[in-house]
């Protein structure tokens, strides 16, 4: 039984609370859900609109208060509005209900729901409030206008609600006539024109789809149209946005129109942002429908390496944010198209990105993840890709490694293992080239190779390639063999593999090489002139396929010289010979292929003019200088920047080989020009950073100041990268060094442009070069396998070229073993003892080196008697105490001939810039401190001026960061701790602190701004490298390149209990008077010269050598 109310409460505040299952008839997305109460058919309420939820819901709050006595019944209505805006029309019916005044007092003062009959299967229903009230106030409004607009409107969109139901096409048509009404009703310069449009469009769109219309392209046109003229801003901007995603959608699913679907990505990227979380619009747009089939239609597409196809593949891994499933392929497709792109363009930034992206795709597929051999094989891939175009030994190593992982994830039936066999095959080749073993490298990638052909039979889609790779491997196995089966096989399968593929394959030109190459090899051997005639043919045909910019034109450039250069070599007509060394300088000089594949060219090239005397043989070498200059300069620490520098087999003798060139084409000063470039590479790329910019800060201050700045963090990323172990972020370390170095490049080429600054950091010119011998004449010693000579540069005019027949550089090396057995056998005989071997050897050096050069300097440059030279030794030369020259003879008056040191005062500098640089920088200083570490301490004390203030550390003070400070500090200093000389790791050279070591490098890195004078009394500090020796890197050099102008080092093991007593004469003789109080670094050679003399009755010959002076 109702319960009955007294007549005198008559109104109900009833609240709108929300509402849930509110799905829209027609499946179109509104832009919002509004609730209309009909209380008679002129008078109704109603409420905001709101938006509806991921949930398919909305939330009003809105109240209304109605009155019992205006009518015993109402409606209440839930319709879907598609305007934000301005809206046409009364939306899309989605429920209505007719209720009575009792059914609403039934609930009074308790939430109750509402249920609307059933739409697309589930009851709409709302959630409302009643309260009885005595005083009314009146929401209620007069019906909405009803004008012809808005009743064709609503007509068209009850007709279409129908046809989505029923799928009657009659209701579709008569949908669209309606539309068609409105549109023809509202031009362009109305304000519903674009809603008409969207209404239209929509509804012949799902025609469309539905396959009842066809006109997609039209339906297009008006979402595009309606789009126009929402702009950014307008409230309908996001659901116009969805709208035209939805058309793009539909004809690239009918048709297949590759542009639709990139654009569809792209409008998506800009529609997310704009769809608040939680709304209905984002569900759609971020769902399976949305935005996830968007990607998988994206990720169907063919790898664009256009810049066009790469902001596609940016865009869509923005669309695919952390945790998204598509992720990783979207990384992955990202990663290809990058690839590809650095493959055709050569921009190492791509293929680092590429990288980048495969790291993350590989985190994101742990282990036992069933992708992760896939994305293992993709890193590998671009990580040797890295490997051919830079030469960083790291990346191989790892490829290798994920090679060999990614084949262990797929045994016996996996699908990926054909393509694992071939990846890892490839790798293997590559490291035999490297390495050269035999059993372990090239017999298992043949191998590999031919189990990767079982998997792939003819048909197979990768059955051209696995018959390439076999033929790759046994090629590569026959150059090292000599075994004719396995050219001729290979061959075979060239011509095979080529046969399958289409004439516009994208990889033809490699296949078209490598058989070239293959020919070539059977020419060499068979001298059969069709196979050469064929190869250059190949090469030809390879590089009409190839863009100008395409790295690949490298190797059709080095196969072509291959092919010329084979035929020269048997039929000597020197137009091959011309074409070869043509195609030695086109591949040398391809601006988008790696560093290493150049260098290596560029090598070949020189070796192959001076085998056959050609007259490009000076710019082959200087082409090799200028890219091992470049390649260097790549690698941001100074220990990367050396095993750069060793990596290639042959050109550690480059720098003094050119000079060697030069002198036989008669241009002394540029060999002198040539050998500078070359030689100290080490040093001179890191000075770079230290130029000096006084004159520069003169002219134009803030390109000045720009250019310091930038060096200071190039100087602090080489640092920093210096000690980074993690892969990805070594590779975030090289991206950000390279780009760094990008803007040095850029402001280094800036200055440059200033007239006064047009050779700023060039190689120096002779006449700059020159200024090192102002003091006194520079002999630079020349140790070539082509010749064996000294050039003087003497303090003006002409260089002076002195040849030394008598000597080769076999006869170095052998000298040198000469020497250290010598001095190691001197170190167990008594003082007293005649060193014969060692008197024996130093005569070698003066009759057959030093002899010739004194006589150019006594008799031609009139050089007076104990003046200073320096001398400036490279390659073998480097481990010869040249200063120690003597011809233990004794003249007729029984008089000794007089020995190098008796007649000048000998100094050694590692180039000529260093001696340069270390003048530039040169102060008289008076009264400064003196730093001394260890023994030997008040033997130095009592012999400085009183002036001097001493700082002494030793002891428990003697620690690596108490050196380093010392030497930040002081203005001179004298190390006596043991040093040794690390020949693998130059950089690691040492002396021994109490705690750890001080190496070179952590003295190169430190600012040391008072440095004038170091005294090395330690142990190897003056000794060269190994591997490269023209780079003179030991610890004496470390210091000079640090800021000392003036250092004293040794060249072997010193005897502490002998080596005082040079320490006291030298102190002696420099301080001299030692009332003056002046430390003038600049007397340290004169001050040796006199201190080795004085000292030849205590200290026996192999201790007075082993100290030599270096720089000023």
């Amino acid at each position: 039984m109702s319960p009955s109310y007294p007549f005198h409460h008559p109104y109900a505040l009833s609240t709108v609370l929300g509402g849930k299952d509110l799905k829209v008839p027609s499946w179109r997305i509104p832009a919002g859900i509004c609730v209309f109460i009909n209380v008679d058919s002129r008078r109704r309420w109603k409420s905001a609109i709101s938006v509806l939820s991921s949930q398919e819901s909305a939330a009003w709050g809105d109240n209304v208060t109605l009155s019992s006595q205006a009518s015993p019944a109402f409606s209440v209505e839930i319709r879907a509005f598609y305007e934000a805006g301005r809206m046409l029309g009364s939306g899309e019916v989605i429920g209505k209900l007719q209720l009575s005044w009792d059914d609403l007092l039934n609930h009074r003062d308790e939430p109750f729901d509402i249920s609307f009959p059933p739409v697309r299967g589930v009851h709409p229903s709302l959630t409302l409030k009643v309260a009885v009230v005595h005083v009314c106030d009146d929401a209620l409004s007069d019906s909405l206008v009803d004008c012809g607009i808005a009743r064709d409107t609503d007509e068209g969109r009850a007709q279409f609600a129908k046809y989505v139901t029923s799928k009657t096409v009659s209701q579709l048509n008569t949908a669209v006539e309606h539309f068609q009404l409105v549109l023809d009703q509202c031009p362009v310069s109305h304000p519903d024109h674009a809603a008409a449009l969207t209404n239209l469009a929509w509804a012949r769109l799902k025609g469309y789809a539905q396959n009842d219309l066809q006109d997609i392209d039209g339906t297009t046109s008006l979402f595009r149209e309606a789009f126009a003229l929402r702009p950014q801003r307008h409230p309908d901007h996001p659901l116009s946005l969805y709208n035209l995603t939805e058309a793009l959608n539909w004809r690239h699913n009918k048709e297949s129109t590759a542009a639709d679907i990139r654009e569809a990505a792209q409008l998506h990227h800009e529609l997310l942002p704009l769809c608040p979380e939680g709304t209905y619009l984002r569900s759609i747009v971020a769902g399976a429908n949305g935005v996830d089939h968007v990607i998988g239609e994206c990720d169907d597409l063919p790898i664009d390496a256009s810049d066009e196809g790469i902001c596609l593949r940016r865009v869509v891994l923005e669309l695919c944010p952390l945790g998204h499933r598509h992720r990783p392929i979207a990384l992955d497709n990202s990663a290809w198209a990058l690839r590809s792109r650095f493959i055709q363009r050569g921009n190492i930034d791509d293929l680092d990105e590429s990288i980048r992206f495969r790291r993350e795709a590989v985190s994101l597929c742990p282990e036992g993840h069933t992708e992760r051999a896939y994305y293992l094989n993709n890193l590998a891939s671009s990580l040797q890709l890295r490997f051919d175009h830079q030469g960083k030994p790291n990346d191989f190593d790892e490829a290798i490694s994920l090679y060999e992982e990614a084949l262990r994830l797929c045994p016996v039936g996996h699908k990926y293992r054909a393509t694992s066999l071939g990846n890892l095959g490839v790798a293997l080749i590559t490291r035999f080239n490297n390495r050269g073993d035999i059993d372990d490298m090239i017999t298992r990638a043949i191998s590999l190779y031919r189990e990767g052909l079982t998997l792939c039979p003819p048909r197979h889609p990768h059955h051209d390639t696995m018959l390439h790779n076999l033929a790759l491997a046994l090629k590569t196995r026959y150059d090292k063999l000599d075994v004719s089966e396995d050219l001729n096989e290979a061959i075979d399968l060239y011509r095979e593999s080529l046969g399958l593929m289409r004439l516009d394959d994208p990889e033809r030109h490699v296949t078209l090489c490598n058989l070239s190459s293959a020919l070539c090899f059977r020419f060499e051997h068979t001298r059969k002139n069709e196979d050469v005639e064929e190869a250059i043919t190949l090469c030809q045909e390879s590089l009409a396929a190839l863009p100008s910019l395409h790295p690949d034109r490298y190797f059709s450039y080095i196969w072509l010289e291959d092919a010329y250069l084979s035929r020269y070599q048997i039929l000597h007509d020197p137009a091959d010979l011309s074409l070869a060394v043509e195609n030695f300088r086109l591949a040398s000089v391809h601006p988008t292929q790696g560093f290493p594949n150049r260098i290596r060219t560029a090598l070949h090239w020189v070796a192959g003019v001076e085998s056959h005397q050609h007259d490009s043989a000076l710019e082959a070498y200087q082409v090799c200088l200028e890219l091992f200059d470049s390649h260097v300069m790549t690698r941001s620490s100074i220990i990367s920047r050396r095993e750069a520098a060793t990596a290639f087999r042959g050109a550690q003798s480059l720098p003094v080989d050119v000079a060697s060139c030069a002198i036989r084409c008669d241009d002394l000063r540029w060999a002198v020009e040539l050998m500078e470039q070359g030689h100290g590479q080490q040093w001179s790329l890191a000075s770079r950073l230290k130029t000096p910019v006084e004159d520069l800060e003169s002219a134009n201050p803030k390109l000045a100041r720009d250019y310091l700045e930038l060096s200071k963090l190039i100087s602090n990323a080489a640092q920093s990268s210096a000690t980074i172990t993690d892969r990805a972020s070594a590779d975030q370390a090289a991206t950000k060094y390279r780009k760094l170095a990008e803007k040095w490049e850029a402001a280094v080429a800036e200055i440059r442009n200033l007239q006064a600054f047009s050779r700023f950091l060039l190689p120096p010119l002779y006449a700059d070069l020159q200024a090192a011998a102002r003091h006194g004449p520079v002999i630079i010693l020349i140790a070539s396998q082509y010749s064996c000579s000294a050039i003087i540069v003497p303090t003006s005019g002409d260089p002076h070229h002195v040849p030394l027949p008598s000597i080769a550089l076999a006869d170095l090396k052998t000298l040198k073993d000469r020497f250290t057995r010598a001095i190691r056998h001197a170190s167990r005989m008594n003082p007293a003892e005649t060193r014969t071997d060692l008197i024996v050897l130093l005569r070698i050096v003066w009759d057959e080196i030093m002899l010739p050069i004194v006589n150019v300097l006594k008799n031609v440059l009139k050089l007076k008697r104990r003046s200073r030279i320096w001398l400036c030794p490279t390659a073998a030369f480097t481990s010869v105490p040249l200063h120690a020259a003597n011809p233990f003879q004794t003249k007729a008056d029984r008089s000794k001939e007089p020995c190098l040191e008796d007649l000048y005062i000998c100094s050694y500098t590692p180039t000529l810039s260093a001696l340069i640089r270390s003048r530039q920088m040169m102060k008289k200083r008076k009264g400064k401190a003196l730093s001394a570490v260890d023994s030997e301490l008040e033997l130095v004390h009592k012999l400085v001026p009183a002036t001097a203030n001493y700082t002494t550390i030793s002891g428990d003070a003697a620690t690596r960061a108490g050196a380093l400070d010392g030497l930040e500090e002081n203005t001179w200093v004298h190390l006596a701790c043991h040093g040794k000389q690390d020949p693998a790791q130059p950089y690691n050279s040492h002396f021994v602190m109490r705690d750890e070591h001080l190496t070179l490098l952590d003295i190169m890195d430190r600012h040391i701004p008072h440095a004038e004078f170091a005294f090395l009394s330690a142990c190897h500090t003056a000794v060269g490298d190994e591997e490269t020796p023209d780079e003179v890197i030991h610890l004496a050099t470390g210091l000079q390149f640090s800021g000392f102008k003036s250092v004293v080092g040794t060249l072997w093991g010193v005897d502490d209990a002998v080596a005082k007593h040079v320490v006291e004469a030298f102190y002696q003789f420099m301080f001299h008077p030692k009332e003056v109080g002046v430390m003038d670094p600049m007397k340290a050679a004169w001050a040796l010269n006199c201190a080795t003399h004085a000292v030849k009755s205590k200290v026996p010959l192999e201790q007075r050598m082993v100290f030599i002076h270096i720089s000023v």
